[in-house]
């Protein structure tokens, strides 16, 4: 009797374990499964904070007067999806003409879809009714057009990039273009345009576009790289007589991609 007993008891034992097992198995696979679900997203919200904020393309212009424009860039979250999906609005202009924007843009940050092999999916669209959306960021939030509005302005899709996250050892932390044959666009003579975005750290941003005939040859966008766009400073002294910040509709010809209205 006292056998079955203990016998009983080392059974009970056995089961305990298997089960505690069995529960610790359980709770690392939910673990992972969680983790992974957040990093999919973790990815889309890094892209949308690097885009969003005001940055210039001062320095390059200074270093290549004669290819790049002080541009400024700026962008900040406009609403968010019942899917997680993040949209932002998105403006360029000339620096000494900030409240004139000549490309405006809905951003719409989200994870790739799972069977594609990229990170996060950047797609542009036009917005209905541009010259409301005009200087959007710069707003006090209660004087923007609201959620619902913003999602009624989503107009038609014009480019998707799929960005991934680079390869160990470069010095950026995503990058992506258009798909292979870019998009179709008309501008200029063009027949096609791509895109191509890359992320550095803080809030640096690389942008490339560039528009193609029929025949393949490029009819707008620099040729020499893409704009460089960094994160806004205290102008120097220097910097606020600097010939670059004046007059800068009269240097149209230089570059043509940046009085596009695709």
């Amino acid at each position: 009797m006292g056998g079955d007993s203990s016998e009983e008891g080392g059974g009970g034992r056995v089961r305990g374990l298997v089960l505690k097992a069995l529960v610790l198995v359980g709770g690392v696979l939910l673990l992972k499964k969680l983790r992974k679900s957040k990093t999919r997203w973790d990815h889309a919200r890094v892209v949308a904070e690097a885009l969003s904020g005001e940055k210039f393309s001062r320095e390059q212009a200074c270093r290549d007067p004669d290819n790049y424009f002080n541009l400024r860039m700026l962008s900040c979250p406009a609403t968010e999806l019942v899917d997680g999906s993040r949209v932002m609005y998105f403006e360029q202009a000339f620096w000494r003409t900030p409240e004139k924007p000549f490309r405006q843009r809905f951003y719409m940050v989200k994870p790739c879809p799972k069977e594609l092999r990229c990170d996060v999916e950047l797609s542009s669209y036009a917005i209905r009714d541009a010259e409301e959306y005009k200087n959007f960021c710069d707003r006090p939030k209660d004087q923007r057009p609201q959620a619902e509005e913003v999602i009624s302005d989503i107009a038609e899709h014009l480019t998707t990039i799929h960005l991934s996250r680079c390869e160990r050892g470069k010095r950026c932390l995503y990058e992506g273009s258009t798909p292979p044959g870019g998009v179709p666009n008309s501008w200029n003579g063009a027949s096609y345009c791509t895109s191509e975005l890359t992320i550095h750290k803080h809030g640096e941003v690389h942008t490339w576009d560039r528009g193609y005939d029929e025949e393949g040859n490029q009819v707008w966008g620099v040729k020499e790289g893409p704009y460089e766009f960094k994160p806004a400073q205290v102008l120097s002294y220097n910097d606020m007589f600097s010939p670059l910040n004046f007059s800068p509709t009269l240097q149209l010809e230089k570059n043509s991609s940046y009085v596009i209205n695709e």
